[in-house]
């Protein structure tokens, strides 16, 4: 590879497997307040495993990833499969098995509430480009890295088109297209060389431009969300900064609360991914999804070789083989013509 490729592929890396670090170390603390994640583990700064009666982390080991991770690899292999038509069919019927699967070894974090509604819908005859009306959750947030990683940012208007498309099926309102156009531009930003204030200074212009795309509905701006996010915890302590955090935006899996935490998280953090992944670990709500936002923008920021390379070396459930292959893929998409704007208004 070239030098330019070279960077891109390290942050690349750095995105998917701080993506997945971040999911890792929040997913024993996922659905908990904070209360109960310090009176179950104290404050998470590693790998736990989750206690046993744990609503939907129960019988996973330390260290483990979950749906956040295995959805964002799952869309990027789409992305590159689909060339320069995303392909809606494949993509639903690849959330589908990844379901079944999920089920069959007995884990109980499957899809999300407007991921299932839309596959329900989709599976009743209803169109694709019609299912997705009312999935205002982060769930297609929690997944776009790869869309970040594959896309250029210039013209922004293709990017956030790119984003919108991969949105449609399950995520077509304006404030979910938002909400992953800012983390999918953040992830951008980062793959070109930027550092985390600049990716998030992008992220804010892609939200505004998202928000002009699918269904209308109720909810903060995401952009105005996410500037006062990070003005909030500016200058406070962890401590300080994770009882604003929990206490004003929320830690939800509303996209108006996850989405904003994620980027207050990255400022509290300074752009520290595995910092990101830890603050994130604490706060309580939707734990492994703020942490895998928060850590795959900062890790493409700072690139794979920057991230602690003991804690990646724990992770379980995680292919590095595969994500290696992935991320290949998905740079070789972005500097050819097939990854460029001509792809993005496809």
């Amino acid at each position: 590879m070239a030098d330019v490729s070279s960077d891109m592929f390290d942050r690349a890396m750095g995105a998917l497997v701080g993506g997945a670090l971040g999911d890792a170390l929040g997913m024993p603390t996922q659905l908990l307040s904070p209360a109960r994640i310090a009176e179950l583990y104290g404050h998470v700064e590693d790998f736990v495993a989750p206690f046993a009666e744990h609503p939907v982390s129960k019988g996973l080991v330390a260290g483990t990833i979950t749906d956040d991770t295995e959805q964002a690899l799952l869309l990027g292999r789409i992305l590159v499969e689909s060339g320069e038509h995303f392909d809606h069919t494949r993509w639903v019927n690849a959330l589908l098995d990844w379901e079944r699967q999920v089920k069959a070894r007995g884990s109980y974090d499957l899809l999300g509430p407007s991921t299932k509604r839309a596959i329900d819908a989709i599976n009743n005859g209803v169109p694709a480009e019609e299912a997705g009306r009312s999935g205002d959750t982060n769930g297609a947030a929690m997944r776009i890295a790869p869309v970040g990683i594959m896309m250029p940012l210039e013209p922004l208007d293709a990017f956030v088109a790119k984003v919108a498309q991969t949105c449609r099926a399950t995520h077509n309102t304006t404030i979910a297209i938002a909400s992953a156009s800012a983390v999918a531009a953040a992830v951008s930003r980062g793959i070109e060389g930027g550092g985390w204030r600049a990716a998030c200074d992008i992220a804010v212009a892609a939200a505004r431009q998202g928000a002009t795309l699918g269904n209308w509905v109720t909810g903060g701006d995401i952009g105005a969300r996410i500037i006062w996010a990070q003005d909030l915890v500016r200058g406070k302590t962890v401590e300080n900064a994770i009882r604003l955090i929990t206490d004003l935006v929320g830690t939800g899996v509303a996209s108006q609360e996850s989405v904003p935490a994620a980027f207050a998280v990255l400022e509290v953090a300074d752009g520290d991914p595995w910092q990101a992944a830890v603050i994130s670990a604490n706060l309580g709500g939707d734990t492994d999804t703020i942490g895998a936002i928060a850590a795959g923008m900062a890790g493409a920021c700072t690139g794979f070789s920057r991230l602690p390379q003991q804690h990646i070396a724990r992770l379980v459930g995680f292919d590095l083989a595969e994500v290696r292959a992935l991320a290949e893929d998905l740079v070789a998409r972005r500097l050819s013509k097939g990854g460029s704007d001509k792809d993005a208004a496809a």
